[in-house]
């Protein structure tokens, strides 16, 4: 089946840096567009940053970027997002996510937290 881990998550600092991770498995990495979400309690889950599934094309929200990046290893089925001069806005919960067969999957998600 399915299954989509994240990790990297935690308590960064303003100005800090993250790298998020998510270890994808039960389905043909290499062949779908893989993207990166963020919920804040009391709002919708918004969509952070996706790449195409070669990883040649990326897009990215508004918000982040300049300050994030995503990439993906389709070697070791894991993309990553990369989270640089990170702001208190940016606290949230991650999320990993892929669709395919009519249908959307995520991972457990990672707590980011960006505190002094």
């Amino acid at each position: 089946q399915v299954q989509l881990v994240e990790s990297g998550g935690g308590l960064a600092q303003p100005g800090g840096s993250l790298r998020l991770s998510c270890a994808a498995s039960g389905f043909t990495f290499s062949w779908y567009v893989m993207a990166w979400y963020r919920q804040v309690p009391g709002k919708e889950r918004e969509l952070v940053a996706s790449i195409s599934n070669s990883g040649s094309d990326t897009g990215y929200a508004d918000s982040v970027r300049g300050r994030f990046t995503i990439s993906r290893d389709n070697a070791k089925n894991t993309v990553y997002l990369q989270m640089d001069s990170l702001k208190p806005e940016d606290t949230g919960v991650y999320y990993c996510q892929h669709s395919h067969g009519g249908r959307d999957y995520w991972g457990q998600g990672t707590q980011v937290t960006v505190s002094s």
